[in-house]
């Protein structure tokens, strides 16, 4: 039997320490459901002021690419537990730090390695358990792109880099004119790896959900798989602009689904909320992609479950229990920047919140891009064609102007 945590005092010496590797929209939720838990956190990004900075106890700014100076710093903090939220990490140094029981990492390193390419995880996913998937194939190079598209991927087919997050690189062609672009944007959406892609034939699903998976351990020490009603999403170039809960599907539809989340998840291991992606067409469901952490599409999950996914990852990441049943349906819609500037202000805020059972949440991102998603309207609804129409309704009334002050 596994011990209960026993929580410190944050700022003291027998606090417990949490520390964030990227500290975007997600990660601050994370870190403000910890601090409920009466969590020290330490954030750190890429950039100054990313939205975790905004609330942690405390603020790094590296380039978690560089594992030696990454790893300087956890010797420095000394979290207990480290939470990667992004792709961009040295998951080698992740690996090293656990193995030597510096931190432990969440899930867990071998789980943030994995997963952090699309190579590994699509692999362990097909070849090693057998789950559905669609054809795929890799390339370094655009020869081998174009080569792989014509022995056996076929049009139309989806081309991604190894490594990116968000949709980023992303990109469905229908022809041969179309794979020398796809390979160039591929290269210039990858986090890291800007010499290999993967090929996927295209699926002519009907809806693609994400089921929010949990592992956590139960009273008796024993972990636990939790799953949360499946969120139905859109996305646009691989980038997700709305989502609903819950997303109507058959029985066993949603049985493979939470077979295959469960399957990928269990192998993975750790303790934690996992994002798994799937497409679903009728009764047949194919497995796309999984993250160890909190899935963007999940945020509608603050107006829709007891505990938010956030709250789910931070419970389940202290050993404690979790509660993943659906309040109420809920709908999530994408506010995105609008302009490219730093430090924008928004107007329409009021106007948003009258939209009846709605929410914002306004990130505080430092800069603004035409498409970055800046915040998220949420709703509720009797159903979620109502909570679908309030989200979206909320989020068009939000517009983002120069800040002249």
């Amino acid at each position: 039997m596994t011990k209960p945590l026993i929580i410190g005092t944050p700022l003291s010496p027998a606090a417990t320490k949490v520390m964030l590797l990227g500290s975007g929209e997600l990660g601050k939720e994370v870190i403000i459901a910890l601090q409920r838990l009466g969590i020290e956190t330490i954030a750190v990004d890429r950039y100054v002021n990313a939205p975790g900075h905004q609330v942690a106890h405390r603020a790094h700014v590296v380039n978690m690419a560089d594992g030696a100076g990454l790893r300087k710093l956890i010797e420095q903090e000394q979290p207990q537990f480290i939470v990667p939220e992004i792709e961009a990490i040295d998951t080698g140094m992740l690996v090293e730090i656990e193995r030597m029981g510096i931190a432990r990492v969440i899930p867990t390193a071998r789980a943030a390695q994995l997963t952090m390419h699309r190579e590994g995880i699509r692999r362990l996913a097909v070849e090693t358990l057998g789950l559905p998937a669609s054809s795929y194939a890799f390339a370094s190079s655009l020869k081998e792109l174009r080569a792989a598209i014509e022995k056996g991927i076929g049009y139309p087919c989806i081309v991604k880099p190894v490594m990116s997050s968000s949709g980023k690189g992303q990109s469905k062609i229908d022809s041969t004119e179309e794979v020398e672009t796809a390979w160039n944007y591929a290269a210039s959406g990858s986090r890291v790896d800007q010499g290999r892609v993967i090929v996927e034939s295209f699926i002519d699903f009907d809806y693609e959900i994400t089921q929010l998976t949990v592992r956590a351990m139960n009273a008796n020490g024993d972990i636990e798989t939790h799953f949360c009603e499946p969120i139905g999403h859109i996305q646009i170039h691989g980038d997700y602009v709305e989502s609903w809960q819950p997303q109507t599907m058959s029985l066993l539809a949603l049985q493979r689904a939470r077979y295959i989340a469960e399957k990928i998840t269990d192998n993975l291991g750790g303790l934690g909320i996992f994002g798994v992606e799937l497409f679903v067409k009728g009764d047949d469901v194919w497995f796309s992609e999984v993250s160890p952490r909190p899935h963007d599409t999940g945020m509608v999950t603050m107006c829709s479950q007891f505990q938010n996914e956030f709250e789910l990852h931070a419970r389940a990441i202290l050993g404690l229990p979790v509660n993943t049943d659906l309040r109420a349906p809920g709908a999530s819609a994408v506010i995105y920047g609008q302009l490219d500037q730093k430090a924008i202000a928004f107007s329409g805020v009021d106007e948003a919140l009258r939209v009846p059972q709605s929410d914002l949440r306004l990130f505080g991102k430092p800069e603004s891009f035409i498409n970055r998603r800046m915040g998220v309207a949420l709703a509720n609804g009797v159903d979620t064609v109502e909570a679908r129409f309030r989200a979206k309704l909320a989020a068009s009334r939000v517009m983002a102007v120069k800040n002249t002050a």
